[in-house]
């Protein structure tokens, strides 16, 4: 692993925090790559968001940053709680770089995540996009799914007053309850639009069907999702419908928790009293080691691209399609700086076949949640 040129070496090495990355400036959306280089150059971060894509189409178009920030692990669920004013300042900088969405939801903390990105982007309303979540809940440690129009109601109007705002720009499903027909979520969805509570809706892993039934009610702006190198499975059924539709796609857990970031392995230990990860198969010592050979291949490819694991990782999902926004989460300022740079790096058309051929040949090891449990029981596609 000392010859790789994992995240915490490439993280150390100026010259590729420098301009080499900026020079290889792309056009994402309506971005000029000129633009983008000048941006780049005027920089002090030598860091610039490139580009902005469409989640949605016609009156269900939301445009955004070509990359989005996912916000949960400010808060729980990888490990402690962080410091608030310095995940706020985390926040602040990273719409400075030029990201405009950000990811969260009530669940998250719970109700301390929303808190955070509240307080953090109240400056900034005006010039960024929220996502947040309703309908998953833990009472008593079970996991509940509750759709209900009562609790949607409820929920909403306490993530508006958590969050600091009137509105919140696209409000998802975070996972489907079978109980309460999806229509029916469509249309109180429809009547919190007609209010201004919400801009645009979307639902998390849901199946293709329930993706026609909701959008044919109301139309659906983005499904949110996993997706990943090492988790593609969503490209079967679910890509062709959204194509079809014209939703887009927010690739939560981009860099498989983490791990395509390059530096775990079987010695990597998570604790189980707060970070999920701990109970997830994926990331099992075991797997952790056999997975490996995703990162000597992102390591190959970052090599011939001057390039990080996790930029090639997050560069790959720009490049599958143009309505796909990864939110990678982090909490640290070089992660950030290091994710904003990926929606520069080019691949050709020819590179990145070759790499999905490849890929076709690859398959991880270990399931992304553990067999029977709530979380499994709850998500379209469990491998």
């Amino acid at each position: 692993m000392n010859t790789k040129l994992n995240r915490r070496k490439f993280l150390k090495s100026s010259a590729l925090f420098g301009g080499a990355i900026a020079t290889s400036a792309m056009t994402f959306g309506n971005t000029e790559t000129a633009d983008l280089k000048k941006n780049a150059a005027n920089s002090k971060h030598s860091a610039i968001m490139a580009g902005r894509r469409t989640l949605g189409s016609g009156k269900a178009a939301m445009e955004v940053s070509a990359l989005g920030l996912g916000c949960m692990g400010m808060s729980s669920g990888h490990g402690p709680a962080r410091d608030k004013k310095a995940m706020c300042r985390l926040i602040a900088e990273a719409v400075d770089l030029g990201i405009d969405f950000f990811d969260t939801a009530e669940i998250y903390g719970p109700h301390t995540n929303e808190e955070l990105v509240g307080e953090a982007l109240a400056p900034y309303r005006g010039k960024v996009k929220i996502g947040s979540k309703f309908g998953l809940y833990y009472p008593g440690g079970k996991q509940l799914e509750d759709a209900r129009p009562e609790r949607i109601r409820a929920a909403i109007d306490a993530s508006l007053k958590r969050l600091k705002t009137d509105h919140i720009d696209i409000y998802y499903q975070h996972r489907i309850d079978n109980k309460i027909p999806i229509e029916e979520v469509a249309g109180t969805m429809r009547k919190l639009a007609e209010e201004g509570k919400i801009l645009h809706w979307g639902m998390s892993e849901p199946n293709a069907e329930t993706i026609r039934r909701a959008h044919k009610e109301f139309p659906v702006t983005a499904v949110e999702d996993q997706y990943a190198l090492t988790f593609r499975l969503h490209e079967k059924e679910t890509f062709p419908v959204l194509e079809e539709l014209g939703i887009g796609l927010v690739a939560y857990s981009p860099l498989d928790r983490g791990y395509l970031g390059g530096e775990m392995d079987g010695k990597t230990r998570f604790d189980p009293q707060t970070d999920m990860r701990a109970n997830f198969p994926r990331l099992s010592s075991e797997s952790m080691e056999k997975n490996r050979v995703f990162i000597d291949f992102l390591d190959e490819i970052g090599r011939r691209k001057r390039a990080s694991c996790a930029q090639v990782a997050l560069a790959w999902i720009l490049h599958q399609k143009p309505w796909i926004v990864p939110i990678p989460e982090t909490t640290k300022r070089a992660h950030l700086l290091e994710n904003i740079r990926s929606s520069s790096l080019v691949f050709s058309k020819k590179e990145i076949s070759e790499i999905n051929g490849r890929l076709s040949q690859m398959t991880p090891v270990g399931e992304r949640y553990k067999p029977g449990s709530d979380m499994a029981r709850s998500v379209y596609n469990l491998i």
